[in-house]
Order: structure tokens, then sequence, then C-alpha cells
């Protein structure tokens, strides 16, 4: 597989001088709408601080460091929308951290906002690249908290990210796989959840040119193999609309937009279709520019103009101008029947409306003097959303994180209480996150609630639109199930505290009752005692201990194997099994061990010996496959594709467990991979198939089950191959048979 290839650097020292004078001067153009007086003296400061700070230091390409603050200040100002004093935090970004630059020297130059925010991100850079998972997501823990304080750190930290993965080529491949994996884990959700969709798209993109090479590259050529039709498609489908809204006297722009890789990557993989039948490779897009108290009626005009030349799909329009997304997206988008049978999406939105989309808070804090109080109060719930979950601190930082994320990421539905209040929550929530949502109080004893004036179980899923009344009991009481039931963050906290709560006054009584054994067998409840009793028991912590003894999980009669030695206890020795092999078992169990002839694999490391290890059962890698080891806590080291399900998650937690691996050419060592084909269910269908695959390619099948149902036939067919270019070979002799509609390989 052929790697990204990294041009060169080879500039000196006069040309980096302009390079860096041409870099600073193009930020000042970008801030010059912003300048008041006496800003471009604090930009020229902070610049020179900057400069000065970091000319010892280049980058993994060779550049001089200072290009990076100066491109991450140009995003924050350009494609964030941000202002002077988040473009002097941008350049100042790195300095505390990597520098001799103190915090104090900031906050003297540019007073305490700035130095806030540089603090804020010089917190979160310390902890991004530290060596456990759970710092990981306390990492993503203190980003939320900074957020919650003042949105501008997580934004100049986006600005930050965009310009790593933008330049991302020089870094070594695990380190592109690590980077990669944690913006998609959690750096994609963030701009989406703040608004920022064309950073948020951009982002993905780039780490999937990383994770997934070649259907990055595949896609991005037949994006540009098609561009010329799409144009002339377009054109034609934007023609007699854009007559009438001249006619009708509108301002506006219209345009088409192809969308991003990655989305389109993701409905090729969701929907199971080819390229070719990804209806929406682009969106038309129409921006009006419209007062502010006549936008939506504007947009609704615009709306039934488009519908009388083309048939909406009633199911695919989206109205979020009567409701605006939590991040305060506000348009109208209709999918419609253009011209040769495809279908169309098309976003109406004003130009105030457009801001939002781009430039996302930032664009909410310029127009908080007009009249957005929808998005105020939107924005307000979220940051208090974010503050009420972080305040509760979690033990289990990942399972934090994991709630947290799914909530980054889900559309909103709309409900309202008895009394017609508005509360936003994630797609798929139930009955009880609802109740959790009005008060922890009511979601702790909520035994039921009443939608739309129906009884309902808790588990019941609401809809947008839905009235919910909830009915709680003083008798009501959390259970471990609840954990299932529920969706937020909010509603899982507040479970999880109850649940302790529950069980601590529990392993009360079990302490009680351990201490009086204790006392019987003259033995002291010191913390040492308790400690070797913990250990014994193989429980996780003394209140684990307390609690299985009240509830009777553990047998205290054990302890008189235990001696006391003055007040201390002394545990028993551990008498070691001994094992007794049957001639005829000891036979098989070597016979098996010559069987598991797993393949090898070159660690690159100071010996480059062959190590043993295992393929992951969650992707099944085979020679030729892009592949990471990865070094488990219990099974060695684990073989994963990067374009695995789990990769994502592995590479942005524990990174630093992850080993560089390449495969070995061993043609007699074969791997099991399954395939799915959908076809039409033809007389002899099945026999051309396993003559290509037993007959002509001489490769073992290991299983084969076929399904057909009204004319189409879907088969799993499992083969034993030696590596990827064999694999590709039967998908593409399959693909030439008459009939075969898709083949994919099987992730699991």
């Amino acid at each position: 597989m052929d790697t990204v290839t990294v041009q060169k650097y080879n500039l000196d020292e006069e040309q980096e001088k302009k390079e860096i004078v041409r870099h600073y001067r193009a930020l000042l153009r970008a801030l010059k709408p912003r300048l008041k007086k006496g800003d471009r003296e604090l930009v020229r400061t902070a610049f020179e601080i900057a400069a000065d700070a970091h000319k010892d230091m280049r980058r993994k390409s060779g550049e001089p460091y200072i290009l990076h603050p100066l491109a991450v200040a140009q995003i924050t100002v350009e494609e964030i929308g941000l202002g002077v004093r988040s473009a002097i935090c941008a350049l100042l970004h790195d300095t505390v951290e990597d520098t001799e630059v103190t915090l104090e020297d900031v906050e003297r130059e540019f007073g305490t906002e700035i130095a806030h925010i540089v603090d804020g991100l010089t917190k979160i850079s310390t902890v991004i690249d530290s060596n456990t998972s759970t710092m990981q997501a306390e990492n993503f823990k203190k980003i939320l908290l900074t957020l919650a304080d003042d949105p501008r750190v997580i934004l100049i930290k986006l600005a930050d990210r965009l310009h790593n993965m933008r330049t991302l080529d020089s870094m070594s491949r695990e380190k592109q796989l690590k980077i990669a994996s944690e913006t998609v884990f959690i750096y994609a959700p963030l701009a989406h959840r703040l608004g920022l969709y064309n950073i948020k798209s951009e982002l993905e993109d780039l780490a999937m040119k990383y994770t997934e090479q070649d259907h990055y590259r595949e896609i991005a050529r037949r994006l540009k193999e098609t561009k010329r039709e799409r144009t002339r498609y377009i054109n034609e489908f934007i023609k007699p609309i854009k007559e009438v809204l001249q006619e009708e006297g509108f301002q506006f722009e219209i345009y088409g937009r192809p969308k991003s890789i990655h989305s389109i990557w993701n409905k090729i993989k969701t929907k199971g279709v080819q390229f070719e039948e990804v209806y929406d490779l682009f969106a038309i897009r129409i921006i009006l520019d419209s007062a502010v108290e006549k936008e939506k009626a504007d947009c609704w005009k615009v709306y039934s103009i488009i519908t009388d030349f083309y048939h909406p799909s009633p199911e695919r329009t989206r109205d979020w101008l009567s409701n605006p997304k939590g991040n305060g997206y506000e348009a109208l988008h209709v999918t419609v029947m253009g011209p040769n049978g495809k279908w169309v999406e098309v976003q109406i939105r004003s130009k105030r409306m457009n801001d939002y989309a781009e430039k996302g808070v930032a664009a909410h804090w310029r127009y908080k003097e007009g009249n957005s109080n929808v998005q105020e109060s939107k924005f307000e719930q979220w940051f208090s959303q974010i503050r009420e979950i972080l305040s509760s601190p979690d033990t289990n930082t990942l399972d934090f994180l994991a709630d947290f994320k799914s909530n980054l990421f889900t559309e909103e539905i709309y409900v309202y209480t008895p009394k017609g209040d508005l509360k936003i929550l994630p797609v798929s929530s139930t009955a009880l996150d609802f109740a959790y949502s009005i008060h922890s109080a009511v979601g702790n004893k909520c035994i039921g609630a009443k939608v739309n004036y129906k009884l309902v179980p808790l588990s019941h899923k609401l809809r947008s639109g839905d009235q919910v009344e909830i009915i709680t009991s003083n008798k009501q009481k959390p259970s471990e199930d609840w954990l299932n039931i529920v969706l937020t963050a909010k509603a899982k906290g507040k479970i999880k505290d109850a649940l302790k709560e529950e069980k601590r006054k529990v392993a009360m009584d079990g302490k009680d009752i351990l201490h009086r054994k204790l006392d019987h067998m003259k033995a002291s409840a010191s913390q040492y005692n308790i400690n070797e009793l913990v250990q014994f028991y193989k429980q996780p912590s003394p209140l684990d201990l307390y609690y299985q003894v009240a509830v009777k999980n553990i047998d205290l009669r054990e302890l008189k194997q235990f001696n006391v030695l003055g007040d201390k206890l002394e545990p028993p020795k551990p008498v070691k099994p001994v094992e007794v092999v049957h001639p005829e078992e000891h036979h098989k169990s070597r016979e098996k061990e010559s069987n598991k002839k797993d393949a090898e694999l070159i660690i690159f490391g100071e010996s480059s010996d062959k190590i043993a290890y295992k393929l992951a059962n969650c992707c099944r890698p085979i020679p030729g496959d892009d592949v990471f080891g990865f070094v488990t806590a219990s099974e060695g080291l684990k073989i994963h594709r990067t374009n695995c399900p789990n990769a994502a998650q592995l590479l942005a937690h524990y990174g630093h467990r992850v080993v560089k691996t390449k495969w070995v050419k061993n043609r007699e060592i074969s791997f099991l991979t399954g395939l799915k084909i959908v076809g039409m269910d033809d007389v002899g269908v099945i026999h051309k198939i396993t003559n290509i695959i037993s007959g002509e390619l001489k490769i073992n099948i290991a299983g084969l089950t076929i399904e057909s149902k009204e004319g189409l036939f879907e088969g799993l067919i499992k083969v034993f191959v030696h590596d990827k270019d064999e694999l590709e070979e039967l998908v593409n002799r399959l693909k030439g048979l008459d009939g075969i509609q898709s083949i994919n390989r099987l992730e699991d």
C-alpha cells in the first residue's frame, strides 16, 4: 500500500523570513474589519513574543514553528469568525507550555481575559499526549470544563487541531493513526455540536485520508471524474428556479456543493450502495438576503417555488426554521425529484442563518445583541448541561466520555412539560431521561409517565412534540437496569450516584458484620487487615468487600484459614494444583498447538524480531490490509485493521499501546475471512459462485449459507485466503458474474 508522499522542506533563512512575514500580513488582512484603536499594536506584540519564544523550534516537516501559531490564528479569524483577542490567544497558544514565556508574562502584557484563555489551552495540551486511557478522557473532561467556562478555548483548540490535521503528512504512521482517530472520536463531534459544519466535515475527511487511505483516494478520484457532469446537472436544475426568484425580486445566491468524502463513504457503508447509487453527492444551497423579520416567510416562499418545479419527498423535509437545532442551526431542507429521476437535496436559508451554519457558536456571539433569543437560550441550555454533567465527578471517566459523546452527535427532539415548557433531548430519549432532565429527585422516584395523556412505561421512547407528565412514588428507587433504559449522560450520572449511595448504605451493614467477626477472632479492623481481606476475596475495594459481605456473596467461614499474629491477619498459603494430563489429551493439545500456526508479523523496534500475536475478531485482518498492533492487558498483541469499527476508540484512548506493524510475505498460511453477496436469484447462480472460488481460484471454502427471498438471494461465504490481493481477485471475479448486485467484506 502506498503511503502519502511528503514534499521535502528546502527554504533558506531569507526565504523563511519572507514566508513568516507573508503569513503575518495575511492575518492582519483577515483582522482588518475588526481592528479597533490599539489592536494592531497588541497583535504585533503577541506575534513578536511568539516568534521570539519559538525561534529555535521546528515542526516535523522542517518549517519554522511560528508558522503553526500564525496558521491557527488565521483559521480562528477566517474560518471560525472570532476576533482580535482570540487571534492573540491563538498566536500564544503554545508559548506557556513549550517555551520560557510564563502565564504571568501573558497577563502582564495582555490582561487577565487573554491569560485565562491561554491557560485553558495550555491545560488541554498538557494532558493530550498523556500515557493512559483515562487521562485521554480526563483531557476531554478538561476541554469541556473550559468550554463551559469560555467557549473560545475550545474554538481555538479546534483551529489548532484542524491545522495539525492539514499538516499531518510529515508525522510517523502511528502518530497519524492516533491523531486521526482522536480527531474523529472527540474533535469532529465537538465541531458538529458547536455548529462548525465546515470544520467538522474537513476534520472527518482528513482523518479518513489516514485511517482509510484506499477508500478516501477512490472517492476523491470518482468525485473529480464526475465533476463536469455534476456541474452540468446542477446548472440544469437551478435554471428555472433562478429565473422565478429573479422575477419575484429576491436577492439571493444559489449554487451546488459536493458532499464531503466522509459523508459519501458513510452512505456507501451504511446503505450498502455503490458510489454511482449515492443520490445526494451534492446539495443545492439557496442563501437569501432578507431582513430578519421577513427571513422565515421568504424561506417558505422559496420552498413553494421549488416544489412548483420538482416533487418533494415529504419524509425528507426538515424544518429547522420553526425549531432550530440546539447549536443554533436554522434552515429549511427539502429533497426533491430532479431531472433524469435523481433526488436532490436543497437547503434554503438566510444570510444570517448561513453565518450560523458556518461559524456556529462564534456567530452566536456576534448576533447576541440582535434577535437571536432562541439561540441564546439553546446555547445557554447546552452550556449549563455541560456544567451539570461535569459537576458530578464520575469515577469511570471512560464511561463518562462514551455517555457524553453519544449526546454530542445525536439530533434533538423537542418535548413539553404539562405546563408547556420546552425541553430539548437527544433522539431516542426515554420517559426516564425526561424525568431526570426536570430534576434528579423526580428521576429517582419516577414509576411511569403519561405521554399525550396516555400511560407509558419508563422505557417509552419519546418523539418530537410529545407532552410528558411524570408519575412519581416515594417508594421508588433507581435500579441497575435503569442504566440500559436511559440515553442522556445526565440521567446515567444521577442513576450511578443513587446506586452508589444505596450500595454504601448496604455496605455499612456488611462493615458491622465483618468488624464483629474480626473482634471475635481477636484481630483488629485495621486498614492493613481489611486490605489483606480485599486481596484474599479478590474485591476491587473495601466498599465492595463490605457490600458482598452484606448481600452474603462472601462466605466469612473462610476466615478460619487465616492465622492471627498479634492483631494482624496472615492469609493462608495458596496450594498449587497438580495438573494431570492424560496421554491422549497430551497428544491432542500438541496437535492443536501445531495447527494454531498464526502468521507472523514484523514489529519494527530495536531488534525487528518476529513476535507472537493474535488477529482481532472484530475486523479479521488478512495480509495486505492496513493494520496496527495493539498491546492488550490480558491477551498480548492484537492486530486490528485501521478501519476496524473499534479502531477510532482504541487509538484515541490508548494511543501509547499502538505498535507499528507490517506484514511479512508468507504464502504458506491461510486466513479466514468472509464475504456477503447479494444478487438475483437465478438458476445455477450458486454453482457459478462455487466454481469460481473452488474450481478456478482453488480457494478453500470454510462455510456457505444462502437465503433467497422474493427473487433476490443473500449469501454469506467464509473462505481461507493468503492475502488481500487474493481476496480482491476473488471479489472482482465474482462481480463479473451476471446478476450479482453487491459484494462486501464481512467486518465480523
